[in-house]
């Protein structure tokens, strides 16, 4: 290892020489704890009896070679402070855990596993100009064995469930919630404790590959999230590791995060290091397509609040880390979690930016809401929240998410967030599903939200997949499968998402009738989309299309296949316009697309 990279952050291969790494008769074991009086390793293979590690290079690194350990085998190093109290501690940069509330780490042989993905990493691209539909999803709650919260199924058990299910229903990406170590269930994976051990929980880091490698044969990719600002507290990680503040600051006004966690100290290059070498490794050892950083805005801003001002060093270490992961991975996707106006999130590093592929558009996403959740007669007053996106879209390069953090928590399911009652909700869901794919973006959405589920999130549970035998949701999914098989099927609602000329205003001034018209371009083809949101028919409006002669339906909210009150005649799904004019009657909470004709 390239030691001063290490010490002053510029490394992102620490975990090739720290850690457990198997050799061909036995296993060399090496931990960083500068602060540390004297570290032991116990182990299945100690008969968890106390070895004494060595100080190698400059004292601040321990080592010890075990003969007689192989991968499978569990380990702990016990580190004793200054004062001759112990903690044992699970490895910092192990590759695998025990599952809660056990917390030792095990030896994992990373090149067991043999990939079979070479095409799908060959042709991958950060999808710019490519349809990128990501389903969110929580590892444990899509489908589960029994009714039993500690019941999962392995990866190995969900690649059988989830790829049919991702194939046939239109998505092309799949983001996973953190899989990193986690002891506690209710944090969803966001507080760690095993930054580079895929959770045991659903099996080992073989199966884990394999999963992936899957996934990649059927076209699918995967965007793991990653958390570079906090980590968990538990005494045997990384919280004072050595006896001391190693990875995190040492002052509480700025090491407590809001979530009660530890805040790393990015200003250490040892931190530095760590981080970039625990994404470096997922994107390398597991093949994983993108990475998606959560909570951005306590990177920018100190404790994320702008009135605390820029956090120098920590935003100089995200931008050096997403340069260097560019570098060894520019097919691979990195994208912000931030709601931030902090400018050139998603611009490239050379060009002063932070290097981001992508943005989630969380004030697209809270407006979208807001407006939905408004009775109709109040739309007319509110109807720039859905014009004023495209007002600094051009900013950065943006995703739309419809996510976990948006259905739970007394938040209320998307379902639930349209107004009125039972009935008008599924119509109003069914338009705004189509505001957002003929917006310009990438999507995601998180488990769920295709179901109409009811009932907010719980990790414990699986889906309400037993709510699709109410016709009217089961209605609903099928109209959520044909919008998603749609947008990877038509390049003009995806073809030119960044580019100034894919996107134009037809008509965004019908305050009063809460209708809004505008057109998706790509090389060759056009798109028209149509929204009356009033909750009212709309009759008579009138329509120019510049340089159209024929409109063609693609897609219509209300139509009666997806529980709507409306059947398309022949004449309506292919409308002859006149002088590039029409006149359409737009049914209340209705959305229509339609293929322009030259």
């Amino acid at each position: 290892m390239d030691f001063y990279g290490f010490y002053t952050g510029k490394i992102f291969d620490a975990y090739q020489f720290l850690g457990a790494h198997p050799e061909e008769t036995g296993v060399t074991f090496r931990t960083f704890a500068p602060g540390a009086a004297r570290i032991s390793l116990i182990g299945e293979f100690t008969g968890w009896q106390e070895w004494d590690m060595n100080k190698i290079y400059d004292g601040n690194f321990w080592e010890c070679y075990a003969a007689n350990a192989a991968p499978g085998m569990m380990y702990k190093y016990r580190i004793y402070k200054q004062d001759h109290s112990y903690i044992d501690h699970c490895d910092p940069y192990g590759f695998g855990m025990e599952l809660r509330p056990n917390t030792a780490s095990y030896i994992r042989d990373l090149s067991s596993y043999t990939y079979q993905d070479s095409a799908w990493m060959n042709r991958r691209t950060d999808c710019k100009n490519r349809p990128l539909n990501i389903y969110e999803l929580h590892f444990g709650s899509f489908k589960k064995p029994s009714d039993q919260a500690d019941d999962w199924y392995t990866y190995t058990e969900m690649a059988d469930i989830l790829i049919p299910y991702l194939e046939e229903y239109g998505y092309n990406y799949v983001e996973i919630m953190p899989l990193s170590e986690h002891p506690c269930d209710e944090s969803w994976g966001y507080q760690n404790t095993g930054f580079y051990s895929p959770t045991s929980r659903y099996g080992t880091a073989g199966e884990l590959m394999e999963f992936i490698d899957r996934c990649h044969r059927h076209d699918i990719g995967i965007i793991l999230d990653f958390v570079p600002v906090h980590f968990a507290v538990d005494g045997y990680a990384l919280a004072n590791y050595d006896g001391t503040a190693l990875y995190e600051y040492p002052h509480q006004d700025v090491g407590v995060s809001e979530w009660g966690s530890c805040n790393f100290m990015h200003s250490r290059g040892e931190v530095r290091s760590f981080l970039q070498s625990a994404a470096n490794y997922w994107l390398t050892e597991y093949h994983i397509d993108g990475i998606r950083m959560d909570a951005i805005s306590r990177i920018i801003y100190w404790q994320g609040d702008p009135a605390r001002g820029v956090n120098n060093t920590a935003v100089d270490f995200i931008r050096e880390m997403n340069r260097g992961l560019k570098e060894r991975h520019p097919s691979a996707i990195l994208s912000a979690e931030d709601s931030t106006s902090y400018p050139g999130v998603t611009k490239p590093v050379s060009e002063g930016g932070l290097g981001f592929d992508y943005k989630w558009d969380m004030g697209w996403m809270n407006d979208t809401l807001d407006y939905f959740r408004t009775a109709p007669e109040y739309r007319p007053a509110n109807y720039h929240k859905l014009t004023f996106s495209m007002m600094y879209y051009y900013n950065d390069a943006f995703l739309l998410p419809f996510s976990h953090d948006e259905v739970v928590h007394g938040k209320a399911t998307i379902m639930q967030k349209m107004n009125g009652d039972y009935d008008e909700k599924f119509p109003q869901a069914r338009a705004l599903y189509m505001y957002m794919y003929a917006h310009p973006g990438k999507k995601l959405n998180f488990m769920g939200n295709e179901l109409g589920q009811l009932r907010e999130w719980d990790e414990k549970r699986e889906q309400d997949w037993d709510i699709l035998t109410y016709p009217i949701h089961d209605a609903f999914h099928r109209f959520i499968k044909d919008l998603n098989l749609l947008y990877l099927k038509h390049p003009a609602l995806y073809q030119k998402d960044y580019d100034t000329d894919g996107f134009t205003w037809i008509d965004c001034h019908q305050e009063e009738r809460c209708i809004y018209t505008f057109e998706r371009i790509a090389d060759k083809e056009r798109i028209l989309a149509v929204f009356n949101l009033s909750g009212q028919i709309q009759e008579d409006y009138e329509l120019t299309v510049e340089g159209a002669d024929t409109l063609t339906l693609l897609l219509a909210s209300d139509d009666e296949i997806y529980a709507g009150p409306k059947k398309y005649t022949a004449d309506e799904k292919e409308i002859q316009l006149k002088k590039h004019q029409t006149r359409l009657t737009l049914g209340a909470y209705t959305a229509v697309y339609y293929q322009i004709g030259i």
